[in-house]
């Protein structure tokens, strides 16, 4: 199951997208980070390198 950000808790700092290892992570417009799911391979870097903990599995 490929990770998710809760845009609600995301402060937009990047980190999870600078260690995607396929680069499946975007910038949105308010700076927010956007997981593309279909990309996703779920190695859970992302996910362990959030500092906000705000990206899960579901």
């Amino acid at each position: 199951m490929p990770r998710r950000i809760n845009k609600s808790d995301c402060v937009g700092c990047g980190t999870c997208q600078r260690v995607c290892i396929v680069g499946c992570i975007t910038e949105e417009a308010d700076k927010k980070r956007l997981i593309n799911e279909s990309a996703c391979v779920d190695c859970g870097a992302c996910q362990y390198a959030c500092p906000k903990k705000c990206i899960s599995q579901n």
